[in-house]
């Protein structure tokens, strides 16, 4: 007679159960069909924002160098303040420059008395010449050396001009309305054109350029929604810009100009956006996010999720008939991230699967 265990009895109908209950589930689940999320598409006016990465600058951000050497003698503003063009920044030591404009101009007049003699003597010899008191040879003589005095004249006053523009060069002046920078060098420091660093930098930061770069396949998108670039700058909407602490500036700006040129290594191109700065709340330097709008006038819009990416390709499924078909659209190159603008393929009235058509296959019963 054969015994069986109890342990191995109980162990064996606790597996049975669970295979029983198991196979129960996988029944019921059978039965049950998966649902879709279902949309029906309506044409509307639509306005997507799109976010790129910016750095701000001055109107004008110039690097201050001086045009000659020297000590620093003056310092003339503190950094932060504002300036006006031609306004005095720094002086440079003068006395050296003063001594050689004096020099210039005692060589000026020292070479001016030297062709007056020669033109005197040129003009006596001409005279006694043609009296055939001297030989011809005397006169040209006399003709050259008053030749070579009057170039002496001339070399001396360029010298001169060339001394009083050294001695202007000691006194810095701002080439422009701005806000001054960093002053890396004091008084008694020895500066020289050959600077490693400026002197200090004028900021034009009247106005701000906000710089920012778009791909190739946008720029086009572009082109095509206002159909050319030149109406496209006409009839861009303003943009808004986010600082660095994600606090968005109180004035929109507008975009000014677009380069005509891709850049070959990043495929990109740079914009360029114009924001008033009354507050100076705005600093050359400084980074920030564009929100560039892009209205589309009665057109149709779905969400991204609603469609799948096939290469190049951009596909969404329809419902015709309770089942899914598949269907080849045309999206504006500008999007938002969340919604794609349909160009192509869909029409008011259509119906199709909103979520997750990734996972939907042609001919799925949805309905």
């Amino acid at each position: 007679m054969i015994t069986v265990n109890k342990k191995w009895l109980r162990l064996i109908g606790i597996v049975g159960c669970t295979v029983w209950m198991a196979s129960c589930k996988q029944a019921t689940d059978a039965g049950v069909k998966p649902s879709y999320a279902i949309m029906e598409v309506k044409a509307a006016d639509k306005e997507l924002s799109t976010s790129y990465s910016a750095t701000i600058r001055g109107r004008q951000d110039i690097d201050i160098y001086p045009q000659v050497s020297g000590t620093i003698e003056k310092l003339c503003v503190t950094e932060g303040q504002t300036v006006r063009r031609g306004q005095l920044l720094f002086v440079i030591d003068q006395i050296p420059y003063r001594a050689a404009l004096k020099t210039a101009v005692a060589n000026v007049e020292a070479a001016r008395a030297a062709m007056a003699t020669a033109e005197l003597t040129y003009n006596s010899n001409k005279e006694l010449y043609a009296q055939k008191v001297v030989s011809e040879f005397s006169l040209k003589t006399a003709e050259n050396t008053y030749l070579t005095a009057k170039a002496q004249l001339t070399q001396a006053e360029a010298q001169e001009v060339n001394a009083r523009n050294n001695l202007s060069y000691t006194e810095v002046k701002s080439p422009s309305d701005g806000v001054v920078g960093a002053l890396p060098y004091r008084v008694g420091a020895l500066v020289g054109a050959n600077l490693p660093y400026p002197l200090t930098t004028v900021s034009d930061n009247s106005d701000m350029y906000v710089y920012f770069s778009m791909t190739e396949n946008q720029l086009l998108a572009l082109t095509r929604q206002y159909g050319s670039m030149d109406e496209a700058l006409k009839n861009m909407p303003e943009v808004e810009l986010v600082l660095n602490d994600n606090s968005v500036y109180n004035k929109k700006g507008v975009i000014e100009s677009i380069s005509g040129v891709i850049d070959r290594q990043t495929g990109t191109v740079m914009a360029r956006v114009v924001f008033p700065n009354e507050s100076r709340l705005l600093h050359s330097g400084a980074s920030g996010t564009v929100v560039v709008p892009s209205i589309y006038k009665d057109c149709i819009a779905i969400p991204q999720g609603a469609t799948v990416q096939m290469q190049d390709k951009v596909v969404v499924y329809k419902v015709v008939d309770g089942k899914a078909v598949s269907t080849l659209i045309t999206v504006a190159g500008i999007s938002d991230g969340r919604e794609y603008v349909v160009l192509s393929g869909l029409r008011s009235g259509d119906e199709i699967i909103s979520e997750g058509a990734g996972l939907v296959r042609e001919g799925t019963q949805v309905k």
